[in-house]
């Protein structure tokens, strides 16, 4: 049985902390879906379409790491996809505390999906989507925290 596991976020924009994980979590699993999610709550800045495209510029040589957009409970789509974990990162304690009531929540839910949590590397702990979208939208230089494929895009 392949080792699937679903990463999801909304990866606004896919970030130099998002592929640190990814890269790290390769050799734990089979596949690795990085499942962009909808959110009615949140308006996002680039179109699912658009992360999907750079997960896939990003990981082009690597067949075993593909993007996928969703929407609904992340249990249900790790049950679609036959995904058996769920990946998150860590950067902080208090992402922690949220991160594992979630997982607490989906082990609830169905006991047969588990939540592998991977902490960041210290140098990617300050980049977040949050802060690079308001770097971006202020017309500041956001190179630092993004893969080359992501940069390239909005340099156009």
């Amino acid at each position: 049985m392949l080792r699937i596991c679903l990463f999801p976020g909304t990866f606004d924009p896919v970030t130099l902390g998002h592929v640190d994980i990814i890269d790290r979590a390769l050799p734990l699993f089979d596949k690795i879906i990085v499942g962009i999610g909808l959110n009615a709550a949140k308006e996002p800045m680039f179109s699912a379409e658009q992360r999907k495209e750079w997960i896939s510029e990003i990981y082009k040589d690597k067949p075993e790491v593909e993007g996928a957009i969703y929407e609904g409970l992340t249990i249900d789509f790790c049950k679609k996809i036959n995904a058996r974990f769920i990946l998150r990162g860590i950067r902080y304690v208090s992402d922690f505390e949220y991160e594992k009531t979630i997982a607490d929540a989906n082990r609830t839910m169905d006991r047969s999906i588990e939540t592998i949590f991977l902490t960041g590397e210290p140098k990617y702990t300050s980049v977040a989507s949050t802060i690079v979208r308001d770097i971006i939208r202020n017309g500041g230089d956001a190179s630092p925290f993004l893969p080359e494929a992501v940069f390239k895009t909005l340099k156009k």
